[in-house]
């Protein structure tokens, strides 16, 4: 039976309210919450606790079950995301005998209540692009996604050696990718600094099947903190690469994770705003690969920023839509003919993914080699999508 103390959860529940109602989704909610512990000072370590897991957990509805209070979504979340809940006790003590089923058994229990829930907890779903599985996808939220990390070549042990020491549980996903629990604090463990990238088991994933060549030129055009770089880098250290982003502090922390990694050189960077076109800037240049992580709306990774459930509209995919495809635009005239571009996002949109995709190989003559969707959703990972086009003429 669990114990607990009803006036501290009611406290809990009532900074719980007093947190979501300043909060106006106008930043990460991560960034938002500092602040408010900060101006909260007399909150204690277990209630900041308790209080981040409730807005999480809150988030994770989307905007399901809107028409009930904060205090009732707030129960019905902490319920289907928990196997052991002091808010459900305390305020659906019923519900307890239920709080350990498995998560399918305890949707159908809530939708035996308030009605059919699923088809509002994420938005936009008639968008989604087509191989999306929308149940499973849909459920998935109700889960924390883990944390993955990717072991560099010739470290594995060493990380591996470290983590048992220190007595850090993982599970080996492949010879280089390690999963651990969400919010483990590897940073502590100085000894495997730079031996190791935090990196999403579908990341990892986006490269399988392109071939780098040694010596080829590379271009990572929306490079941003160089997690892909690393990852080029890894399978073909022997390269010409050259970053770009839109500002000069994104590539000077791209800089310190090359330092972190041990990437002593690369080609070269360009501080590069894509959304126009370069010419002035890339006169001359032509690539062996074009690698596009393009700016998406990233609704894939939302298990790990559930309030942006939400936040999104319409408008927002539309946007990043044509802004993808302004990008891409711009890039394909440096990319020599027969070379692949590896167009990526982090979105489950259609309109993000297949349609840019289709719409680039109809209007510069592209050859479609290979568009999938990455189904993190099934391994508590996040969900991306890849296409790799070839230039022929």
């Amino acid at each position: 039976m669990l114990e607990f103390n009803p006036k501290r959860v009611q406290g809990q529940v009532r900074n719980f309210e007093r947190c979501m109602a300043s909060y106006s989704f106008n930043e990460p909610f991560s960034r938002y919450l500092t602040q408010f512990y900060k101006s909260n000072k007399q909150m204690g370590s277990s209630d900041r606790r308790m209080n981040s897991r409730y807005c999480y957990h809150f988030f994770r509805l989307g905007k399901a079950l809107s028409t009930l209070s904060l205090q009732e979504r707030l129960v019905v979340a902490e319920f289907l995301c928990e196997s052991e809940s002091a808010a459900v006790a305390l305020f659906q003590p019923d519900w307890i005998s239920r709080i350990s089923d498995d998560l399918l058994s305890k949707i159908a229990f809530i939708s035996s209540i308030y009605g059919d829930f699923l088809g509002d907890v994420f938005p936009l779903l008639e968008d989604l692009s087509p191989s999306i599985n929308k149940e499973e996808f849909i459920i998935s939220h109700f889960v924390q996604p883990d944390l993955y990390i990717r072991l560099q070549k010739g470290k594995e042990d060493v990380v591996k050696k470290e983590l048992d020491r220190q007595g850090v549980q993982y599970q080996i996903i492949a010879p280089q990718t390690l999963a651990l629990a969400n919010g483990t604090n590897l940073q502590q463990f100085r000894k495997i600094d730079g031996a190791y990238e935090v990196q999403d088991l579908s990341s990892q994933q986006t490269l399988d099947g392109v071939e780098f060549a040694p010596k080829s030129s590379w271009w990572d055009c929306c490079a941003a903190s160089g997690g892909k770089s690393l990852l080029l880098l890894d399978k073909e250290p022997d390269i010409k690469l050259m970053v770009s982003d839109i500002r000069l502090s994104i590539l000077r922390n791209l800089d310190e994770r090359f330092e972190r990694a041990g990437v002593k050189t690369y080609f070269r960077k360009k501080i590069l705003d894509l959304s126009t076109p370069v010419e002035n800037l890339m006169s001359g240049e032509a690539f062996d690969g074009i690698l596009l992580d393009a700016p998406c709306s990233g609704s894939g990774t939302w298990g790990r920023t559930p309030e942006m459930l939400s936040k999104i509209e319409k408008s927002d995919i539309d946007a990043y839509a044509d802004l993808q495809k302004n990008i891409a635009s711009n890039v394909i005239p440096y990319l020599k003919v027969g070379k692949p571009l590896v167009y990526i996002t982090c979105s489950v949109y259609a309109q993000e993914n297949e349609e840019v995709v289709n719409q680039l190989a109809a209007e510069f003559g592209l050859e479609v080699e290979e568009m999938r969707t990455i189904a993190g959703y099934t391994k508590k990972a996040d969900s991306m999508f890849v296409a790799r086009l070839k230039k022929s003429s």
